[in-house]
């Protein structure tokens, strides 16, 4: 994958969340045609995770949906693997740690300068407010930039 790939995904990761996908959806869909993933279930499997799980504002939901990616392309599927283990952990971290670099926090609630505590399990209505008030569009975009880079 160059450059130009992960722009283009990145974009795609975007326009996703821009139609109303939550912010894993939304990385995890603009990747999951390199493993064979339809559009619907890597919507489905990346569901509970937008909103920092369920509302819950722990770890951003972006990045949750870059950890699913690293799933797929550094999966531990052999419990006698532990090297395959590792290696998923490995990139896990390092692409956290670069998420944290830029955004300041992996974690949801930190990010939209929250309580890390529940919250009503509505969601948002998406309108330029949310847009101007939340980070979440960016998230997504250094989330799919970074997991882009990773899995070249």
């Amino acid at each position: 994958m160059n450059e130009v790939e992960i722009e283009k995904r990145t974009i795609l990761a975007v326009n996703y969340f821009e139609q109303g996908y939550n912010c894993a959806q939304s990385v995890l869909m603009a990747y999951s045609d390199l493993y064979g993933i339809e559009e619907e279930t890597a919507a489905k499997l990346a569901t509970s995770f937008g909103g920092g799980m369920g509302r819950l504002r722990e770890v951003c939901g972006a990045v949750s949906g870059m950890f699913l990616v690293l799933g797929l392309h550094y999966p531990f599927t052999d419990t006698k693997d532990k090297a395959a283990k590792n290696t998923n952990y490995k990139a896990v971290q390092h692409t956290a740690y670069e998420f944290k670099a830029i955004m300041g926090s992996y974690i949801c609630a930190d990010l939209l300068k929250l309580k890390q505590e529940p919250q009503n399990p509505e969601s948002s209505e998406r309108n330029e407010a949310y847009y101007k008030s939340r980070p979440c569009l960016r998230c997504v975009t250094i989330a799919a930039e970074i997991v882009g880079k990773e899995i070249l």
